[in-house]
């Protein structure tokens, strides 16, 4: 018997504005995302791929369609549910780290679990702090950290929980090439040895080689799927997907 996805949409529309205003970036989206898969979502900027996330992890609400995470229709959940189910199914990489600097490395990492009044599982936090290097730093606050260790941090945060999904936007956007493969390492490990599922909003072909799937979104719709891509791939495939420039005029 199949497995119910991590989380799925069906014809997922999102629109902005109004009138000559309007603007679709979402157009009919359907997709499962399967347990215990790494998927990336690339497309050229403004091609709708943020707006999916938002709307999957329960960020934005579509403006018609179905968003389901962990077997719940997220559709006509009253606001206290739908902070629950944030709080308890999704975890959360963004770009931007998004650590509280007067927290240690550790009570950062707990955090997600002191506001749900949960006891952490000593043992799981053990392996998540093992897993991303950290124990060295877990007493440490964000600004005596670097960029690659307040990352993982982010990471392990988002995984002490055990939530049924972590979404990550841009999770290497900050950082190193060194550090963006740290981090990457970790995401991938988390998925193979935890079985964690994982979707990650990217534009680095590089980050997005060490996923199982990639997504690619233009002008709001899925228009290709790569499984078990290598960088040359990802960079093939985005190229097909930029605008084509406009020839110049004979003068």
């Amino acid at each position: 018997m199949e497995q119910t996805p991590a989380a799925s949409a069906r014809d997922l529309t999102k629109v902005y504005g109004a009138d000559e205003a309007q603007v679709r970036a979402l157009d009919g989206v359907t997709v499962d995302l399967h347990r215990g898969e790494f998927t990336a979502i690339m497309g050229p900027s403004g091609s709708g791929k943020s707006t999916l996330m938002h709307c999957l992890a329960a960020l934005d609400t579509p403006s018609s369609g179905e968003v389901v995470i962990d077997g719940t229709l997220l559709a006509g959940l009253k606001d206290k549910d739908l902070t629950t189910l944030r709080r308890e199914k999704i975890g959360f990489v963004f770009q931007a780290f998004n650590l509280i600097p007067t927290l240690t490395a550790r009570e950062n990492i707990l955090l997600p679990l002191d506001l749900a009044g949960r006891k952490p599982d000593r043992g799981w936090f053990d392996t998540v702090v093992d897993a991303v290097g950290l124990r060295p730093r877990l007493g440490h606050r964000p600004s005596e950290m670097s960029g690659g260790q307040q990352q993982r941090v982010a990471c392990a945060r988002a995984l002490v929980s055990r939530p049924a999904i972590v979404f990550a936007d841009e999770p290497t956007g900050n950082l190193d090439s060194t550090s963006s493969a740290e981090v990457m390492r970790f995401l991938r490990r988390s998925v193979d040895e935890f079985d964690q599922t994982i979707v990650m909003v990217t534009h680095d072909p590089s980050a997005a080689a060490y996923t199982d799937r990639i997504l690619f979104l233009a002008d709001g719709r899925i228009v290709d799927e790569l499984r078990h891509p290598d960088r040359d791939a990802v960079l093939e495939r985005m190229r097909r997907l930029q605008p084509e420039a406009t020839p110049p005029q004979a003068g």
